[in-house]
């Protein structure tokens, strides 16, 4: 998704900064105050509210408030827009707009990828089975993921997944609940929706980190927190208190049982299977500092999209600068 300063005329106003909602008139502001884009149900909703909880914004004097946007594309609106300090989205997108002159950082959110799942009763076993099969995918045709299996089942089946099976295209929650109810036989998915299905009994056919590795990358955090570098500039110690926060709430996160029961209701799941899941998924996805290892798959993953043809995705100009990952070395 290109986003230029013209269209923020039109969806600009899709998300406005609310002060009461977080983070409080009496937050210590020695750090200053940020605001977070956050995806209503997103699993950012579970981090933030361990990192109020613990009182770690209080801790390193942050005045965090959380500006809640209804769908993934109007964080990235908000963020051109200035209603936002912070947003969660993928560096390929960053890389996106800093090759446009929007100069971006992004630091890795979660390293959890989604997969190819299917109901416990399925008989497909591998993607060669779904031929003929009705294959729900989460996003577009220019989904990530989606343009990856493809890549694979053309390596190694021969023929690309999108004539090899019937794909149908839909929100993640729709796709998720289509497969449940058997409307569609299997489903490629995000990573909060596979923990889910896998606490219903759901099987894998294939994970992203597989077709990625098979593609000859290591796999890489695709979604992290992006900012405006020249806004980090003005303000270093609130965006340096807020990537703190984030690294001790999820400590927390990463070593409290107490801590994610406290997320039980909030997390809005159907059985306590699907509480381990989803807790789970979280805990292995939580990444480490960004590193040069890192930064040389990310340029391999973004040379490949390119090589798909993937100008919608990727950019036709899009240039690869490791100066977009916070900490690259």
């Amino acid at each position: 998704m290109k986003i230029d300063r013209r269209s923020i005329l039109a969806g600009g106003a899709a998300v406005v900064a609310s002060p009461w909602l977080s983070g409080g008139a009496f937050a210590n502001t020695n750090a200053g105050m940020l605001r977070v884009s956050v995806l209503k149900f997103g699993s950012l909703n579970w981090l933030m509210d361990t990192i109020f909880a613990e009182g770690i914004d209080k801790k390193y004097g942050l005045d965090l408030r959380m500006v809640p946007v209804a769908t993934n594309s109007a964080g990235p609106i908000a963020l051109i827009a200035g209603n936002s300090d912070v947003i969660v989205s993928d560096w390929p997108w960053a890389m996106r707009q800093r090759s446009g002159g929007e100069m971006l950082k992004f630091s890795p959110y979660s390293s959890a990828l989604g997969a190819v799942m299917v109901h416990p009763d399925s008989e497909i076993k591998t993607l060669s089975d779904l031929k003929g099969k009705r294959l729900g995918v989460a996003g577009s045709p220019v989904d990530k993921s989606w343009i990856l299996l493809r890549a694979f089942s053309r390596k190694h089946l021969g023929k690309d997944i999108s004539e090899l099976a019937i794909p149908v295209f839909g929100a993640a929650p729709l796709v998720a609940e289509e497969v449940k109810n058997g409307r569609i036989d299997a489903v490629l998915n995000f990573w909060t929706y596979c923990a889910r299905l896998t606490g219903n009994g759901f099987k894998t056919v294939i994970s992203m980190d597989e077709v990625i590795k098979s593609l000859g990358i290591d796999p890489v955090p695709l979604v992290g927190f992006v900012w405006k570098e020249d806004n980090a500039s003005k303000r270093p110690k609130a965006f340096e208190a807020f990537l703190k926060a984030v690294r001790d709430g999820n400590k927390v996160l990463a070593n409290s049982d107490e801590a994610w029961e406290r997320l039980k209701k909030k997390m809005r799941v159907e059985s306590q299977a699907e509480f381990v899941a989803l807790r789970d998924f979280y805990r292995s996805g939580i990444p480490g500092p960004w590193s040069a290892d890192q930064t040389e798959a990310a340029e391999k993953l973004l040379n490949l999209l390119k090589q798909l043809g993937q100008k919608d995705l990727a950019g036709r100009n899009t240039k690869f600068d490791r100066a977009l990952f916070h900490g690259a070395v």
